[in-house]
């Protein structure tokens, strides 16, 4: 408890009061300011504060104290008093005092006011303790239903990309290379983090286009161009909706990785910065690893001729200054070899 009163008569009387009774820690001043950082440090049970002090009233101390306890917390304030005037009451219970002690006290009034406020305030630190343990609970369960929701959505993206590519690893490896993107261009952990678990979603839509357009081994007609293209669009249609931030950049990647720097891409013909940075960076990705491994309807190229072909093709298809930023920091090299600070939670 903490006790502030400029009359330590006052606080002799309580202390004897309550020691008798078994309080033990009671802590107390008789100014009004110090009485404030005594709050700040101690975070007591209950305090029993004088309304009439020089300097700061009582009213101005429960100001201060009210300020320094959040809104969901108890302010176990018991006010002393021997001014019983409707007008000093109200305007005690309006800043938050929560009872009030005449004076001169009388014993079992001072112990009866103690002990409801103390229960009081014990009941409301047990319920706010019990709120944070649910809303712990239920952030968990939160984040065991997205990742649970992640993981289905990367196995949807694993099993359209297997279609077309032997091992299954594309998805894989454009998340890394993305990740390596990213950090090479500056970004914050937390957002090559995001990035690198958002990337292999980028063609879930896949899921959605039939064998004979994913799998021909020639060169796609106008029909079958349109329908390939829908892989765009589909994926954004399966990841939208979610509330995560993993979910909603996955759904700006799906629809906008095949959009190109001079508007000419699908499906908007967005351009320039008007393209999301995170599709920007796996669209890079995306042709870099597409072309330096096999597919169905070619064989894989050598590096150095995909890194001409980003060359060429910068300004045009792609961000000049993602392509220079690829290229400059090597962020092909060593591929597959774990990237701990992409890949942590």
């Amino acid at each position: 408890m903490l006790i502030v009163d400029d009359q330590a008569d006052n606080i002799k009387t309580l202390n004897r009061i309550l020691q008798k009774v078994g309080y033990r820690d009671i802590h107390s001043t008789t100014d009004p300011q110090e009485a404030i950082e005594l709050y700040r440090t101690l975070q007591p049970d209950l305090v029993l504060l004088d309304l009439h002090m020089p300097q700061l009233n009582g009213l101005e101390v429960l100001a201060a104290l009210r300020s320094l306890t959040p809104a969901e917390l108890y302010l176990p304030v018991l006010m002393l008093t021997g001014d019983d005037t409707p007008e000093a009451r109200q305007n005690a219970l309006a800043m938050g005092a929560k009872d009030f002690l005449a004076k001169p006290f009388d014993l079992p009034e001072v112990l009866l006011r103690i002990g409801n406020l103390l229960e009081t305030s014990s009941l409301h630190r047990r319920l706010h303790d019990q709120n944070r343990e649910l809303e712990s609970r239920v952030l968990g369960r939160t984040r065991e239903l997205e990742e649970a929701q992640v993981e289905i959505l990367e196995r949807l993206a694993g099993a359209a990309e297997f279609r077309d590519d032997d091992t299954g690893q594309h998805t894989q490896r454009v998340g890394q290379l993305s990740a390596r993107l990213a950090r090479a261009v500056g970004l914050p952990a937390n957002l090559v983090r995001l990035i690198r678990r958002a990337a292999p979603l980028h063609d879930v839509g896949k899921i959605g286009i039939p064998d004979r357009v994913l799998l021909k081994a020639g060169p796609l007609d106008k029909e079958e161009t349109a329908l390939m293209r829908t892989h765009t669009t589909i994926g954004a249609a399966i990841l939208t909706g979610g509330r995560s931030e993993l979910i909603l950049e996955a759904e700006r990647i799906a629809l906008g990785h095949h959009e190109r720097w001079d508007g000419s891409g699908y499906p908007h013909k967005t351009s320039g910065d008007r393209i999301p940075l995170t599709a920007r960076i796996v669209a890079v990705a995306d042709v870099y690893d597409a072309l330096t491994n096999s597919r169905p309807y070619r064989v894989a190229w050598p590096v150095a001729r995909v890194l001409e072909e980003l060359d060429r093709l910068c300004g045009r298809q792609f961000d000049p200054e993602l392509v220079k930023a690829f290229v400059g920091a090597e962020c092909y090299k060593d591929l597959g070899e774990d990237d701990p600070e992409e890949s942590a939670p």
